[in-house]
């Protein structure tokens, strides 16, 4: 048997940009995907504070050191350039392994930056 854990997460980023004629996904500042250990084209569920909508979507890799955090496509509809977003990715792991897993958390600064 497989569990779903939560693995890691980029934790109250501002979205920079809203692209809705994209093909879809959300964009991720390198550096802050390398810190979440993000792959580029993993799925990842991005949650709105602001408006409290959630929506699931895949990472694209966004140029290192922006601070770009851009939702595409349709997902462009679910939040506003200022918008606070957690992005959170999971892991399916065998019981054993989510008892000694432990997940990463990235909190940037208000520019989405690494400190």
């Amino acid at each position: 048997m497989l569990v779903t854990i939560f693995k890691s997460k980029i934790h109250r980023v501002k979205v920079t940009q809203a692209e809705l004629n994209y093909v879809g996904s959300i964009t991720i500042d390198e550096d802050l995907m390398d810190a979440a250990g993000l792959y580029e084209n993993e799925q990842v569920h991005v949650v709105n504070n602001n408006n409290g909508e959630r929506l699931v979507t895949y990472v694209i890799k966004g140029q290192r050191g922006t601070g770009i955090i851009c939702l595409n496509g349709a997902a462009a509809r679910k939040a506003a350039v200022g918008d606070v977003v957690i992005i959170i990715a999971y892991a399916m792991m065998t019981p054993d392994e989510a008892r000694a897993f432990e997940p990463t958390m990235v909190f940037p600064d208000v520019n989405n930056l690494l400190t």
